[in-house]
């Protein structure tokens, strides 16, 4: 296997198991719950706090992996990653839950944009949307992963059984190690004198007033695509079991849907993206997502249920597909890996508060409204994405920065 290829089936793994993660949440959150008596919103604080530990995690792994190498780095983010999944099926009570929860954002935070980095160094620009898209799509096998083992494990074992797998990424991590040799193009930087080991700093993201602007838009489409992702995936299927009386092996089936509908949309959206240009691509799937979410506030009956699922999905999250090359082709290689971490898992952390948001609406209105919220979010990751243009003298003003700095 030639290394382009190895990147991505790093990247994806790394996906499929924090796109498992996030899911037994979602599957689990009825029983956690009704153990600790808790309230909706409490139950949607678990998420946010994962996405808080997304951020301080991707933020400091993201600086240490353009400092001192991406595979040694990812490899230790998703050590502590499987440490905080397993932990939290031992919880005993909601504050350990917080805590542990935290634990795996940690290590989660890291392996996004270390991977997305390793893929952008390994692709060519006219490649990266289609390779980014097989890098998303790991994500939703973590959905449909998570599903049937939710339905296996959950009637016997009970929502502890489902974190305790969290221990598989421990082997993935040995053998990511074992198998992946650092990015070429990152070994070269390092034999340059400005791209030494203390480069990489935030301030970096803001050097110039034009790559400010960058850097915010980015956040704010980072915000709107995790809000809108959590807002569906963490309460759709506890709202479905409810409102439309379905089992847990029933809503199993709603999300495999919904993950069917969003691979198909991450596999188009990559092709759209090195075929059409990024800005004319987010600019359909923006404007589709945001009626698609509003309309399947309507649907009703199985059918349509899963039908429209797999419609929003193919919009709504087929997007996803393109944020690790969007981000990547903005900032050069030497800050790479720190803003791809620090703008996805900011939009994470914030993104990661629609849970509390969604729950609160649900609990006092109805979901027309909750989605309708998500409709417009959408219109203003269309606003952000207008504004993006990227700046020809960043790269050369971070290296005279950079420079500077190092005498």
């Amino acid at each position: 296997m030639d290394y382009r290829k190895k990147t991505v089936v790093a990247s994806v793994a790394g996906l499929t198991l924090e796109g498992m993660d996030i899911m037994f949440i979602s599957f689990a959150m009825s029983m956690i719950i009704a153990q600790f008596h808790i309230s909706m919103v409490s139950g949607g604080l678990i998420s946010s706090i994962t996405n808080i530990g997304m951020l301080v995690g991707g933020t400091i792994f993201g600086i240490l992996a353009d400092r001192y190498g991406r595979v040694k780095i990812f490899t230790y983010s998703i050590l502590l990653f499987a440490i905080g999944t397993a932990l939290t099926g031992l919880a005993t009570n909601m504050e350990q839950v917080y805590l542990f929860r935290f634990i795996a954002g940690l290590g989660a935070g890291g392996e996004y944009g270390i991977g997305m980095a390793l893929v952008a160094e390994a692709w060519p620009k006219d490649k990266q949307g289609r390779a980014s898209s097989y890098v998303s799509i790991g994500a939703q096998y973590g959905v449909i992963l998570a599903a049937l083992l939710s339905a296996m494990i959950l009637p016997t074992w009970g929502w502890r059984g489902l974190f305790l797998v969290g221990l598989v990424p421990v082997l993935f991590a040995f053998i990511v190690r074992k198998n992946l040799n650092e990015s070429p193009v990152w070994l070269e930087a390092q034999k340059q004198k400005q791209l030494m080991s203390k480069q990489a700093k935030l301030k970096q993201l803001f050097v110039t007033p034009r790559t400010s602007v960058t850097t915010v838009a980015l956040a704010i489409m980072a915000t709107v695509q995790i809000a809108g992702y959590n807002g569906l995936m963490i309460w759709l299927p506890s709202m479905l079991q409810q409102s439309q009386g379905l089992s847990v092996s029933n809503s199993a089936l709603w999300t495999i849907s919904t993950a069917v509908g969003m691979i198909a949309g991450m596999l188009t959206f990559g092709q759209f993206m090195d075929r059409f240009g990024t800005k004319r691509t987010y600019g359909i799937f923006l404007s589709a997502s945001a009626l698609a979410v509003f309309l399947y506030a309507y649907a009703s009956g199985s059918t349509a249920l899963l039908l429209g699922g797999a419609v929003v999905g193919f919009f709504s999250n087929g997007m996803f597909a393109g944020y690790g090359a969007l981000i990547s082709n903005y900032y050069p290689i030497e800050i790479r890996s720190t803003a791809t971490n620090t703008i996805f898992n900011f939009g994470r952390a914030l993104g990661g508060l629609s849970p509390i948001l969604v729950g609160y609406i649900l609990q006092y209105t109805n979901v027309t409204v909750a989605m309708g919220y998500l409709a417009v979010l959408y219109c203003v990751s269309l606003l952000a994405m207008i504004s993006l243009k990227k700046d020809k003298g960043n790269q050369r003003q971070i290296k005279i920065l950079t420079k500077v700095e190092s005498y």
